[in-house]
């Protein structure tokens, strides 16, 4: 991460110190100077002008102080270190921006939901909450806020059009429910420099008989897999020993991400259709036509555990068993991460571009003398049971979200903060530190054009038609924080072999029904929550079209792979 200089530091501490530097034009000068420089999409008169209008709509509230939390990402890092501070010398009002862990957001935003206490004033939590956002009603709606009580703090110059996830954080009532801060993918990580190598291609073709190339579905995976791992690569100037899997498997919550992050529907557990599968989604919950919840199990048309999930869940258990690092069962989310940079790793099919920024360091085996890196993203291959039209892969996106229970002064202060950081002044450079984009202003700028060559495909994938794949979690999904923590826990049982995958999903589609129905029959969330079916047969369901499905004779099929570069290519037409 590229940190802010002393000098730029000193000076924003500076007319920071003194209320005649509050709303004024130099203090915003002196960032645009230091921080900001050529990393704008805005020309400098742009700059300034939204600049001036921060400092205008922030008068009343100078001299307040508020807190806002979000989880410890490298962007979150950048706001919290350098735009916060920035921010309290533009405008006078001071911002404790607290980095937390993800889990600790989701809890966090939690407690304040379930006592009305004013925890936080704003949070970046990610839009997988959007359906418990939406019929909870706990957090404001930012299209009636915008156009209300937050009007007179909503920067003119905004463009919501520019967002690329606004379409994750609004709700079937067509209403924005959050502000979308960063984003990032879960796609597929593979060493290009080995994948080229003549040697090692020809040697694979020998085997598999196929070329080596990008994964198109999971045999191809597995076969590349199993061809890596053990080998010898010192020829290719790797180490002498490679794996062919890098993931994580310790009973923890980011284990629960694992799986709920578009893991089943990547197998093909799920129904048709973009952002999310309807009317079953990739957790296995089907919803009715209401968009109301009906079930999780097959018993109720739900496929959480069906064949195609519990697939899922096996193949993902027998790679890292085969083909990871031994350590890797033991790894929770974070320390799993950063492995693949070490240069032992030939392939990671469930890799999140978050670590971009910590792929790319100078010096790491996995990239060469000049900057570029050895390695490659790409979409993520799918399993037997995918069709053509599901979604295939996860985004997250993390996004400004402000509830009801924090007094509205308060709420205006940190929506001016949240407009700060997301504004086209100043994204184009917090994307540039932490590379997770919200905006396509940002993801088209000359800036990334130029940088492009040393990110290893991650602006190709954000400018090609393949991104409206990957999604968040959806709307189906009516109390995250209660049904996420089911995840771990019984997938948990499943990764440790406490129970087979079937038992597994079996316990968790049930125990996701029990807070389904206690939803019902609480009535809290009114017509738009769940309306449980009549648990009848499962066979009824699976000889019905769509989700959920039955276990096909051959889960296997030949291993199909693509070239990188055709595959680029092919985003460009």
């Amino acid at each position: 991460m590229r940190l802010r200089s002393t000098s730029t530091a000193m000076a924003l501490a500076l007319m920071a110190l003194g209320a005649p530097g509050w709303a004024d034009m130099p203090a915003a000068q002196a960032f645009l100077d230091a921080e900001i420089g050529d990393l704008s999409v805005l020309s400098r008169a742009d700059q300034e002008a939204e600049m001036q209008w921060f400092i205008d709509a922030a008068k009343p509230y100078a001299g307040m102080e508020i807190k806002v939390a979000s989880e410890t990402l490298t962007t979150h890092v950048y706001e919290s270190k350098q735009l916060a501070d920035a921010f309290f010398a533009i405008t006078g009002i001071k911002v404790t921006h607290d980095l937390i862990g993800e889990g600790d957001v989701v809890e966090k935003l939690q407690t304040q939901m379930q006592t009305g206490e004013n925890i936080y004033d704003a949070y970046v939590n990610d839009s997988d909450l959007i359906g418990t956002h939406w019929r909870y009603q706990q957090a404001r709606n930012l299209t009636d806020w915008m156009a209300g009580e937050g009007a007179a703090v909503t920067n003119p110059g905004l463009d919501l059009a520019d967002f690329i996830g606004t379409k994750f954080t609004s709700a079937p009532d067509g209403k924005l429910y959050q502000l979308p801060d960063q984003q990032f993918a879960n796609l597929y990580w593979f060493r290009y420099d080995w994948f080229n190598d003549q040697k090692t291609k020809d040697d694979f073709k020998a085997q598999f008989g196929y070329d080596l190339g990008v994964p198109v579905n999971w045999s191809a995976y597995e076969d590349i897999a199993q061809f890596f791992t053990g080998r010898d690569m010192t020829y290719a100037g790797g180490p002498a020993k490679v794996y062919g899997n890098m993931d994580y498997g310790k009973k923890d919550p980011s284990l629960g991400w694992r799986y709920t992050d578009a893991w089943m529907s990547m197998a093909g557990m799920s129904d048709i259709g973009t952002p999310n599968g309807l009317p079953v989604d990739e957790w296995g919950v089907r919803v009715d036509e209401n968009s109301r919840p009906v079930g999780s199990c097959t018993s109720r048309g739900g496929a959480t555990n069906d064949a195609a999930a519990v697939y899922a869940v096996t193949k993902a258990i027998d790679w890292l068993a085969k083909y990871a690092p031994p350590e890797a069962a033991g790894m929770v989310f974070g320390e799993a991460g950063p492995v693949p940079a070490q240069g032992e790793i030939a392939q990671q099919m469930f890799w999140y571009t978050a670590f971009t920024a910590d792929m790319v360091k100078e010096g790491l085996p996995v990239v060469n003398a000049d900057g570029t890196p050895k390695w490659r993203m790409a979409p993520s291959p799918h399993g037997t049971y995918w069709q053509d039209g599901m979604k295939i892969g996860y985004q997250d996106v993390g996004s400004w979200t402000l509830m009801k229970s924090t007094p509205v002064d308060r709420a205006q202060a940190a929506w001016l903060y949240a407009q700060f950081v997301t504004s086209k002044t100043v994204d184009l450079k917090k994307s540039d530190v932490g590379l997770t984009f919200a905006r396509q202003s940002t993801i088209d700028s000359q800036h990334f054009t130029d940088r492009a060559p040393k990110l290893g495909g991650l602006i190709e994938f954000y400018r090609s038609p393949a991104r409206i794949q990957w999604s968040p979690t959806g709307t189906n999904i009516p109390d995250y924080p209660k049904m996420a923590q089911l995840w771990w826990q019984n997938i948990g049982d499943a990764m440790s072999g406490e129970k087979t995958p079937q038992e597994a999903l079996d316990s968790l589609c049930a125990e996701q029904e029990k807070v389904l129905e206690r939803i019902e029959k609480s009535g809290v969330q009114g017509d738009i929550g769940p309306k449980m079916n009549e648990v009848v047969d499962p066979q009824v369901w699976l000889d019905a079209p769509g989700s959920p499905v039955a276990k096909l004779a051959e889960e296997k099929p030949q291993g199909v792979t693509i070239s990188y570069d055709e595959l680029i290519k092919s985003w460009g037409n």
